[in-house]
């Protein structure tokens, strides 16, 4: 259930004050305060997301308290409280940041029609940050895909959590599509109207992880020349996804299990409380069990985290996956493209289900879209396909020489598969004489095929 907006009234006229809290208080919860040092006190410990401010006050100019509370939060909106001889002030407060005035004494239905309008455009200003940051992204595929068991057993590990605001730990090497599973349960649970907001934390560093994740007022550190919003600000109401936060220094999971664990935080700069009203979902490639044995992670922000936890397995250990994997990338490419449907010959998708995929789904689609764009014709063959490297053999225990045959009797069979046994365009692929192929051969047999 989305929480009630919170409006700060500021007025020195006691039935002015009541007047607006029997109008607002069904609706909305409502914050009285009689003077601005009042007002800032509350403002700074509370999440409000509207103020209707008096522009006399008793210990401080209204437009003066104006510009403070700007200063202190620039996106909470502001209508002014006026008497007539002083709507020229109103409007002067307007060009320096408020959103409306309203003139005492005021219309009941006029009121809640511009507090509905300030609040809608709050909430516009919200999704536009958080669309902004979210085009600085590049979704590589729209769902989920997999047929085999253990993905199956995901799917509805999935559907389950995502009706819960329990905190979600995924783990799983890089590649497997952590950030897909996250998106998942978001779009299926109850907040899927609300921001999804990645938090990247591999790729922002660590000096300026605080001010990203949190937010910084103007005048917090140097540089800070303008008050920003925070990716937690910007996830209010939906889900915010720690991505790589096995990255995350010692400091900065001290701060962010408080968050979770107390649900509010201050910007950078400010002392003031917001409440943080959103779903946690982390993802690690690494093995937070040995890094919390190292000291590198700590134990409680796990256990904070693994409320739910979710093991996506590499693509090599659920390899009947990959055919589907395959069609959904090249449906993807027709669409994208235009350029009609492709498949791959049946020693083409042989080879490939052969491969183990150290990338993971991402090194699948990756190539799938450099295959489909070379490719002229139809069919992708496995003269197409690049070399992978060779599968690692047990050579542990051999001596050099034969360590260095073995090798070499896998990398010429597989030359000689890309080349669809072709000896001669084999030699000129491995630089050698094709008589020196041929010497070779005793130990490789073709395809009965």
């Amino acid at each position: 259930m989305e929480r009630k907006k919170t409006i700060l009234v500021v007025d020195d006229e006691l039935g002015v004050r009541q007047s607006f809290n029997m109008v607002l208080k069904e609706e909305f919860n409502v914050l009285l305060a009689d003077s601005g040092e009042k007002a800032i006190d509350i403002f700074s410990k509370n999440p409000v997301d509207l103020i209707l401010l008096d522009i006399l006050l008793p210990d401080i100019y209204g437009i003066d308290l104006l510009a403070k509370l700007k200063e202190m939060d620039p996106n909470t909106e502001i209508i002014m409280v006026t008497a007539v001889k002083e709507v020229k002030t109103a409007v002067k407060a307007i060009k320096i940041g408020a959103y409306e005035y309203i003139i005492k004494p005021f219309n009941v239905d006029e009121v809640i029609t511009v507090i509905h309008r300030a609040l809608e455009k709050h909430s516009l200003v919200q999704e536009l940050t958080y669309l902004r940051n979210e085009l600085e992204r590049v979704q590589p595929f729209e769902k989920m895909v997999g047929q085999g068991k253990e993905m199956m057993k995901i799917f509805e590990l999935i559907s389950t959590i995502s009706q819960s605001d329990g905190t979600v730990l995924i783990q799983g090497e890089s590649g497997t599509g952590k950030e897909l599973v996250a998106r998942a349960i978001h779009r299926l649970g109850p907040r899927n109207d609300h921001p999804f907001v990645v938090i990247n934390c591999a790729s922002i560093p660590q000096s300026l992880m605080e001010s990203e994740v949190f937010g910084h007022n103007k005048g917090a550190f140097t540089g800070a020349l303008n008050t920003v919003i925070g990716k937690l600000e910007i996830a209010q109401g939906g889900t915010v996804f720690f991505d790589d936060i096995d990255t995350l220094d010692i400091n900065m999971q001290a701060k962010l299990l408080r968050v979770i664990q107390e649900k509010e935080f201050e910007r950078l700069g400010s002392t003031k409380v917001i409440k943080v009203d959103a779903k946690f979902i982390a993802a690690s490639n690494k093995n937070l069990d040995e890094m919390i044995l190292n000291g590198k992670f700590r134990n409680d922000l796990f256990y904070r985290l693994n409320v739910f936890p979710i093991i996506i397995p590499p693509l090599r250990e659920r390899k009947e996956d990959i055919p589907v994997l395959l069609n959904h990338f090249l449906g993807i490419r027709t669409k994208a493209n235009g350029l009609g449907r492709k498949s791959f010959s049946q020693r083409a998708l042989k080879t490939l289900l052969e491969y183990d995929w150290p990338g993971n789904v991402r090194e699948l689609e990756n190539l799938v879209e450099r295959l489909y764009t070379l490719c002229k014709g139809p069919i992708i063959h496995l003269e197409d396909i690049p070399l992978f490297p060779m599968k690692k053999t047990e050579i542990k225990n051999l001596p050099l020489k034969e360590a260095i045959k073995t090798f070499e009797k896998q990398y010429v069979n597989a030359v000689l598969e890309r080349a669809n046994w072709n000896r001669t365009k084999a030699a000129e692929i491995l630089g050698v004489h094709r008589n020196t192929l041929l010497s070779k051969l005793h130990y490789l047999k073709p395809p009965n095929n």
